[in-house]
């Protein structure tokens, strides 16, 4: 039936041989089984969809392939059936039966010119995670479901699926506070902390230091606190950078030298050193 339908379009539009058929509609036309489209090495529209296909096993050879339209068909699974048509950018497969999530998402990870993807009415879009699943891992998709991919569906989708280099980004910073890494409690020497200790059992005081007293007698500051302890800890951790001074006023000139007038100091070199 197929392939009556197919000479049939073949004459309809003119086309003279195999290598001349750029798209076929076989769409609502009752069809469970279609015939070896192999042979039609040009195709790049192909409409498939409103049948009964439960199969797909006839696009070995159609890599030129742009858009394919199988919605509305009996599929249960596409295993190896399209990840080698890297050239589709439209793929329509809702109202089918996919009920497999990640095997249907691994199909389609090479075709890397994909923008337009269905997979509605189908079972695995009740998946929980089913939206930002796919979004990760098919990040070439830029309209799913007839939805836009909005960029900060793509953020959240990285941050969901990627945990560690997620940390690794937040550790970083960028100009941005971070909360992840920073501690709450500022840097402090372990003989000053030792000291005011001491310091504090001395006086009967419950508050050992600042950051103590701050958080326990006056609970409004905590907030505060914990941001000038975050800022505290990484002023600490910078690296140390010196400068080296030199007053040149204390260097004789050049109408000096040979002469028996010395300056009454020698010139210092003063090191200042910063964090």
């Amino acid at each position: 039936m197929a392939t009556r339908i197919i000479e049939e379009q073949r004459q309809k539009c003119g086309y003279k041989t195999d290598s001349d058929v750029s798209e076929l509609y076989l769409g609502r036309q009752g069809l469970k089984e279609v015939s070896d489209l192999t042979r039609f090495s040009m195709l790049k529209y192909l409409w498939l969809n409103h049948n009964k296909i439960t199969r797909i096993h006839f696009l070995w050879n159609n890599f030129r392939l742009s858009e394919l339209y199988l919605n509305n068909n009996g599929l249960c699974d596409i295993t190896g059936c399209l990840k080698h048509l890297t050239s589709l950018h439209t793929l329509m497969l809702h109202d089918n039966h996919l009920a497999k999530l990640q095997t249907t998402v691994q199909e389609l990870k090479g075709m890397s010119n994909l923008r337009i993807l269905n997979l509605f009415h189908n079972p695995l879009d009740q998946d929980p995670g089913y939206r930002p699943y796919v979004i990760h891992h098919l990040p070439s998709v830029l309209l799913l479901d007839r939805e836009s991919v909005a960029p900060k569906e793509k953020e959240d989708a990285f941050k969901l699926y990627n945990l560690e280099r997620t940390a690794v980004i937040q550790s970083l910073g960028f100009g941005r506070r971070t909360d992840s890494i920073l501690g709450t409690r500022p840097f402090v020497h372990s003989a000053a902390v030792g000291a005011s200790s001491q310091a504090a059992r001395e006086s009967g005081s419950t508050c050992l230091w600042r950051g103590d007293r701050d958080r326990t007698c006056n609970p409004k500051r905590k907030d505060l606190n914990a941001f000038e302890d975050k800022v505290l800890l990484r002023a600490y951790q910078r690296s140390i950078m010196h400068y080296t001074l030199l007053d040149w006023s204390k260097i004789p000139s050049l109408n000096h030298k040979g002469t028996d007038e010395q300056p009454k100091e020698l010139p210092k070199l003063i090191t200042v050193e910063f964090r």
